[in-house]
């Protein structure tokens, strides 16, 4: 793309801002600037006309598999599950693309050490819980990863540093998240350097799309992969491609599985796993409605399983996620980028991030199988320094399960 036909494609747009600076650029920025430019996804900005404030159907509980069900039916889940990744019909896709920044961590967020008189990262402790999988079947299933620009040359590079945590490098394979661009509250794109527009990640909805763009699905195809176990990088104590809550959705004749918590609190800062209008919903702490909350049933939250992030989808079924449905999510921040021709990041939101979400993607499926854990084996989140959710309530799990730091 030249400069002539950029500056003709954003004043159709209104976004001839992008080229505010362009004769002060080298030769090599001003093409790099361009090449955004041609890249941009400027339809993505109707969305900001379309966002709305969420208008809820009709919410009902769902009905999970309890603790109490799985422990009677654990060897009938577990063959099944077994089966299936002794098969290789099982994937597993890890979502890192964040940074450590709540917890005064300027790195990848996996690489934070976990553990108090030795090393132990969040990457490696997450892998010895694959091992333990792996080891039982005597098969690595594939695991992908998913980056962002930012990080994933010291993702990439701390995997590598650290032999791959004793898993087969061929079976790791890295990809990056899709961006989109971000703008200020009238819809005007920012740059975040003179010569570079401003893009964000997709949002944790992108990460399918993202992984078929990489060209990664043909891993997928040529091993008849059935089943991909998405997990977030936050929590330490994951249960990766469990085979019983593999089973348990397979028996379930479920199209995905979602591993929930009974919540601890009403408000509790978890989504809640529910049904609305029929369908499987994830309804966010803050948008449920303050009477259904706090409803309660033999002194027992009526809507009380809270979502950990780790879900089984059914790759067949994930293919119609890529036709446009998922809806953008308008996300509030503060973002850098340049005003009056310096760098500024503002203390307050002064702009939008384009967001897809995972849990659009379970209301696409049609149908989910709530998977109750018990809170204290599998769910330690990593997103505090310090109080609730944090990196010393996730030590404190991780000893109680008998992991030494």
């Amino acid at each position: 793309m030249n400069y002539a036909r950029a500056k003709e494609i954003l004043k159709i747009r209104g976004q001839e801002q992008l080229l505010e600076y362009f004769e002060e650029l080298t030769q090599e920025q001003k093409t790099a600037l361009l090449n955004d430019i041609e890249n941009t996804n400027f339809s993505i900005l109707k969305n900001i006309k379309k966002n709305e404030t969420r208008v809820l159907g009709k919410l009902a509980p769902i009905n999970a598999v309890t603790v109490q069900e799985i422990a009677r039916r654990r060897m009938q889940f577990e063959t099944v599950g077994l089966n299936l990744l002794s098969e290789g019909k099982i994937g597993a896709v890890l979502l890192a693309g964040g940074q450590g920044t709540r917890l005064g961590f300027n790195k990848p967020k996996g690489m934070f050490n976990i553990g108090v008189t030795r090393e132990l990262s969040i990457f490696e402790q997450q892998m010895n819980n694959i091992k333990e999988v792996t080891k039982i079947t005597g098969r690595n299933f594939p695991l992908f990863i998913m980056t962002s620009v930012t990080n994933n040359a010291e993702t990439v590079a701390f995997f590598e540093e650290h032999e791959f945590f004793g898993y087969p490098k061929d079976r790791v394979h890295f990809f990056i998240q899709d961006v989109a661009p971000t703008c200020d509250f009238d819809g005007k794109i920012f740059l975040d350097e003179k010569y570079r527009v401003s893009l964000a990640p997709n949002g944790n909805g992108g990460w399918y799309s993202s992984l078929i763009n990489s060209g990664l699905n043909k891993v997928i195809e040529r091993e008849n992969i059935e089943w991909l176990n998405v997990y977030s990088v936050d929590n330490v104590l994951q249960r990766i491609c469990d085979p019983a809550f593999i089973g348990a959705t397979v028996l379930k004749q479920c199209r995905c599985g979602a591993k929930v918590v009974k919540k601890v609190s009403a408000d509790e800062k978890v989504g809640v796993l529910c049904t609305e209008n029929g369908k499987p919903a994830i309804v966010e702490y803050y948008e449920m409605p303050e009477k259904l909350k706090n409803k309660k049933k033999k002194g027992e939250l009526v809507f009380r399983y809270g979502v950990t992030l780790n879900y089984l989808f059914n790759v067949h079924d994930l293919n119609a996620t890529l036709s446009g449905k998922l809806p953008y999510h308008l996300a509030e921040k503060s973002i850098a980028h340049i005003e009056n021709g310096v760098k500024v990041k503002p203390e307050e939101p002064c702009g939008y991030k384009f967001e897809t979400l995972v849990v659009d993607m379970v209301k696409l499926m049609g149908s989910c199988l709530a998977y109750e854990v018990e809170r204290e084996r599998e769910f330690a989140p990593v997103k505090n320094s310090t109080g609730t959710d944090s990196v010393d309530t996730a030590r404190e799990l991780l000893r109680k399960n008998g992991i030494n730091l």
